[in-house]
């Protein structure tokens, strides 16, 4: 059992950073139907018990509760939790809220049947970690879910947009679309799981009319976006160049008022 959180200003700053804006905005307009693909690619049976590490407002562990399962959401970030809290209770549902580090989970070995994550574990900065406690948690012939955002879709290309604006990250930490590359995780997880499957899916999101609207959406709610920008300072050139490369790859992306936004699920047995 781990019980001590790593890099502890480190984790700090990402609690701050996802606290930041309004994330559940993002949550409930853009990406619910990822949660929804997790929680049933894990064939949940009732009475399972299902952890669902990064679960922010509940978008995997809300789904996997209405499967039956016994759910247990966990997050660095307590105001995340909170929401989903308060959305679990409005649809009657009995799920267990406890913020956790994806790092160093304070949960016994082989604890659960079902360890699941949507776009969540992703953002945990040291991969190699966040996968052994994972792996560790999950009971042999457990089932494990993850989705993550890929490099080449959109979400990743966001952040390589992004990253030479944004404060450099911890010497060892790696970016967080690599979750959505398939070889990067048989490598994280090695000859510890079993029947590994990995499907490429399209998110497909018509929120916004023009690249300027995703920006200026991004701008006000999503975390990393906005410790992008107060990075800046009051540096003009430089916040109005970012301006510039958040709208110019909303537009690349726009098709008659679509995008398509990738995302990598993972599937896997523990060994």
């Amino acid at each position: 059992m781990t019980t001590t959180t790593t890099h502890p200003e480190l984790k700090a700053r990402h609690r701050a950073m996802w606290a930041a804006g309004d994330y559940a905005r993002i949550a409930d307009e853009l990406v619910p139907d990822v949660g929804r693909a997790v929680a049933d690619a894990c064939w949940i049976a009732p009475g399972e018990r299902v952890l669902d590490i990064g679960a922010g407002t509940g978008n995997a562990a809300i789904p996997a509760a209405l499967a039956g399962g016994v759910v247990t959401a966990s997050d660095l970030t307590p105001e995340l939790l909170e929401i989903g809290r308060r959305r679990a209770a409005e649809a009657g549902l009995e799920i267990t809220w406890e913020t956790a580090d994806a790092e160093a989970l304070p949960y016994d070995d082989a604890s659960f049947d079902v360890v699941l994550s949507a776009i969540g574990v992703m953002f945990a900065p040291f991969h190699r970690a966040a996968a052994e406690e994972l792996l560790r948690v999950t009971r042999p012939g457990g089932r494990i879910g993850v989705a993550s955002w890929t490099p080449a879709g959109f979400i990743g290309q966001m952040f390589a947009a992004m990253k030479p604006f944004a404060p450099a990250p911890p010497e060892g930490a790696q970016p967080p679309p690599l979750w959505g590359e398939e070889s990067h995780v048989r490598w994280l997880f090695g000859d510890r799981v079993r029947g590994l499957r990995a499907e490429r899916r399209a998110l497909v999101v018509d929120a916004f009319t023009t690249g300027a609207a995703f920006r200026d959406a991004f701008k006000a709610s999503y975390g990393p976006t906005l410790v992008a920008y107060r990075s800046l300072g009051g540096d003009a050139e430089r916040i109005a160049a970012l301006d510039r490369v958040l709208a110019d790859l909303g537009d690349r992306h726009l098709d008659e008022g679509r995008m398509s936004w990738e995302y990598l699920v993972v599937t896997a047995q523990r060994a």
